[in-house]
């Protein structure tokens, strides 16, 4: 027979929230780079945007992997571009909507709300957060920053 004491009754109490904690899965990380079925920024050519002023649909027949996604590109010279310098081209938040990780979290984007601003480029989930992201941007990136790559998980 067992008899529950204070103190048996106290150490499994204390015991019980480590337990939990031990059993909890970890949160899994996000992806670096916002791709959806491993195709980055929506099959949207990056370099398109500082090259054709906004977006332009990429092909698969010109891509290039990088940082664990496929870059789809208009033409092989994007592609080669892209290939050669990724860091000058690639959206900033891995393609994740800026005004988002402003914020303190990640969302999707879409090519139509985009902004090039001093050389880089950076992505919204739409025409609204884009509004809010340009009415104080300097202000946004600076927060953006502070909180990429945390926000990954």
């Amino acid at each position: 027979m067992t008899t529950l004491t204070r103190r048996s009754l106290l150490a499994a109490t204390l015991a019980s929230p480590a337990l939990v904690f031990l059993n909890t899965p970890a949160a899994a990380r996000e992806p670096e780079i916002f791709a959806k079925g491993g195709v980055a920024i929506n099959a949207t050519d990056p370099v398109a945007y500082f090259t054709q002023n906004g977006p332009v649909p990429g092909a698969a027949t010109h891509s290039v992997s990088w940082k664990g996604a496929d870059w789809h590109f208009a033409d092989a010279d994007s592609a080669a571009r892209f290939e050669n310098m990724p860091m000058d081209f690639a959206p900033q938040f891995g393609g994740y909507c800026a005004f988002a990780a402003s914020r303190g979290y990640l969302a999707p984007t879409i090519p139509e709300a985009w902004t090039v601003h001093n050389g880089q480029l950076f992505l919204n989930a739409n025409l609204r957060a884009r509004e809010l992201w340009l009415a104080d941007m300097e202000a946004n990136i600076a927060k953006g920053r502070e909180n990429w790559p945390g926000i990954l998980g």
